[in-house]
Order: structure tokens, then C-alpha cells, then sequence
């Protein structure tokens, strides 16, 4: 029979001349036999030195013993957070909320949003994927998740996070951006846009929620596409963006449906376009770039994800709970009535569709004039 030790270095509580080379040794074995004679050596000397290692031994043999394994807590014992890498307002955080509603009633634990905002996103990303890796730190993130790492080395930057920090769990939506400018500018079209961007180099503003965004990429492509120079002006996020498209600090903006659809009804904004390759649910009058023949589209993705070297078990969890949240009526209706409609990926697909994702978006960062940025 033997003891199973592990120490880091001497005996938890040591005491005088209890210096037995035995426990300066990593992981060591020591037979039942061996330590009774440990025991009787030093028991003579000091009293006190026997207390100290027989409190010791019990402790290891708690520790180690299949009783004290089977009750450690089960996950989750504790509130779970969900970084949010953008500002409230945005699709991020319209999607996170109720999400993380659903996902705290089916784990028995709250789900805490955590806006941090910054970098495009890159600044919440590199937190999440950098957080202890125990199922307690998850990420709500967008699109620009598959751009970030390769722009910071473009710009000769050290990346916040490479795509290996993080493992994608699920996708929730997936919604082409819509290019919106105020109710009362004067372009009517797509083509009134672009027209007066040609005559007028670098005067026509758009917002973005930081360089390389899901709202900077696709505005680029069009700009590549037709010809013209914008004049861009990062954000922290798409509510900020819309608010400063709304107070005429800005002149257009490119994102997702869900943070414009409620102005564009309410004639604050007028929706000249959208990057997608299919009609739209929540503005179906609306044509996309393509059908103007200008060759450019881009979809805004939001998806869950958690650091890489999370436990087998509990990502699963997490994963079962993330797609009974996705199942959720009230979810289902809460993005939907934000103009974005589910459009669900469990785990294996969304890995699939995200490294293709990685490598489209790779192509079009290569071509982006990191000048300025």
C-alpha cells in the first residue's frame, strides 16, 4: 500500500528537524511502511513535528481519496460571465442578452454581460480568450473575430488573440450589413452615394465600430467595388456609430439590420442597400449590392465561443446550453424582433463555416490600405 504525495516543494507545515530528503520530491510514492518509520523516528524528537505530519498525511489522504474527487463542486457552482466585446446597443450585445437569459436558466447559474469594448472588438476578444479557461468566462463575439489577428499583423502589431485561444461553441445569427444614411441626405440610391463619393474624394463619412470591424470590411469592399474614397471614422461599437449617424456627426454607416431596422421604420434613416445575396426579412424591399451589379458581400456573424483549453465536460455543458438557448421561443422572438432572424450552428458546423470564414476574410484584408489606421 502506498501514500500518493505531491509537493511542490517541502511539507505543507514544516517543523524543525522534520527535513526528510523524502518530501523535497515531486509526486513521490511512499509505502505505508516507510512513512510509519518516519513517523516513530521524529515522533521521539518533536511532538509537535508529529502532529504536523500526521495532520499532513490525513489532508493527502482526503485529498486523494475517490470521496473527496466525487464531491467537488459540480459546474457551474458559481455565475458565469459573457464578454460582449463591443458596447450595448450593438448586434453583439442585442444577441448576447437574451441568449445569456436562456442559457443562466438552463445551467442554474446567471449569466453576467460584460461589455468591453475597444480595437474593434479586439480588446473583449483577447480577454475572453486569455481568461482562465474553467467554462466561467465565455464570448460573444462578431465577424471581425476572423479578421483581427491578421490585421494587427498587418498594422505590425502583436495580435490580442490568434484564433487557437479560442474554440467557437455556436453561431446564433448571420445577417448581411445594410448601408444607412440619414432620411434627409440627399442620396436617394446606392448609385447617388457613389456618384457624388467620386466627385467629392474623402468628403462623404462613415462610421465603424474600429478599424477592421464588421462595419469597416464591408464598406471598404465597396469602395474597392466602385471606385471611391470615404472617409472613415472608427468607433467603439455599432450603438455609438448609429448615434452618431442619427446626430449627423457622420454621413452613412454599414451593419447589421438589427441596430438600424427600428430608425429606417421610423424614418430617421433611409437603407439604400445590403451586402447579402438573398432578400431580406425585415426590409424584403430592399436590393442588395449584387443586384446593383457591384460585386460585394459580406454577412455579420454572431457566435459563442470559450478559451480553447476549457475541460472536454464542461464546454460541453456550455454547448448544450447554448443550443437549448437557441431553441428558446423567447430568444428566437427577441432576435427576431430586432430585425434578426436565427440562424443557429451547432459546434462542429460553426468550426467548419468559421474557418472558411477566416480564409475569405483573409483575402479581402490583404487588399484593405492599412494606411491611416
Amino acid at each position: 500500500m502506498t501514500l500518493k504525495c505531491d509537493f511542490k516543494g517541502a511539507l505543507p507545515l514544516h517543523f524543525g528537524p522534520l527535513n526528510h530528503p523524502a518530501f523535497t520530491k515531486e509526486a513521490l510514492a511512499l509505502p505505508l511502511g516507510s512513512l510509519k518509520e518516519i513517523v516513530m523516528t521524529y515522533a521521539l524528537r518533536s511532538p509537535v513535528a508529529l502532529l504536523g505530519l500526521t495532520l499532513t498525511a490525513l489532508a493527502l489522504t482526503w485529498s486523494s481519496s475517490p470521496f473527496a474527487q466525487n464531491n467537488a463542486p459540480a459546474f457551474p457552482s458559481k455565475p458565469i460571465t459573457m464578454v460582449v466585446p463591443f458596447p450595448p446597443g450593438g448586434v453583439a450585445d442585442i444577441v448576447a442578452r437574451p441568449v445569456a437569459e436562456a442559457m443562466g436558466r438552463d445551467l442554474g447559474q446567471a449569466v453576467i454581460i460584460e461589455n468591453k469594448p475597444g480595437a474593434g472588438g479586439g480588446i473583449g476578444m483577447g480577454y475572453a480568450a486569455h481568461a482562465k479557461a474553467d467554462g466561467y468566462t465565455l464570448l460573444m463575439a462578431l465577424s471581425s473575430l476572423s479578421v483581427l489577428p491578421q490585421a494587427d499583423q498587418i498594422l505590425g502589431r502583436s495580435p490580442l488573440f490568434l484564433h487557437k485561444d479560442l474554440r467557437a461553441l455556436a453561431r446564433f445569427t448571420a445577417d448581411p450589413t445594410v448601408l444607412a444614411v440619414k432620411a434627409d441626405s440627399p442620396w436617394k440610391t446606392t448609385q447617388d452615394f457613389i456618384e457624388d463619393a467620386k466627385k467629392r474624394p474623402g468628403a462623404i463619412s462613415f462610421g465603424s465600430s474600429g478599424n477592421f470591424g464588421t462595419m469597416h470590411v464591408p464598406m471598404e469592399m465597396l469602395s474597392q467595388q466602385s471606385g471611391i474614397q470615404l472617409n472613415h471614422i472608427p468607433y467603439t461599437g455599432a450603438g455609438p456609430a448609429v448615434v452618431a449617424l442619427l446626430g449627423g456627426q457622420i454621413d452613412a454607416v454599414s451593419t447589421g439590420p438589427s441596430t438600424v431596422v427600428q430608425h429606417i421604420k421610423n424614418g430617421k434613416l433611409r437603407a439604400l442597400a445590403h451586402w447579402g445575396n438573398a432578400k431580406l426579412d425585415v426590409l424584403p424591399e430592399l436590393s442588395s449590392l449584387k443586384d446593383q451589379k457591384i460585386n460585394a458581400d459580406y454577412a455579420q456573424w454572431s457566435g459563442l465561443f470559450l478559451p480553447s483549453a476549457t475541460p472536454e465536460a464542461v464546454a460541453q455543458r456550455i454547448r448544450a446550453a447554448a443550443k437549448a438557448a437557441a431553441q428558446d421561443p423567447k430568444v428566437i422572438e427577441a432576435i427576431q424582433n430586432a430585425g434578426s432572424p436565427m440562424a443557429y450552428m451547432d459546434a462542429p458546423e460553426f468550426e467548419r463555416y468559421l474557418s472558411e470564414d477566416i480564409k475569405h476574410m483573409s483575402e479581402i484584408v490583404k487588399k484593405m490600405n492599412p494606411k491611416g489606421m
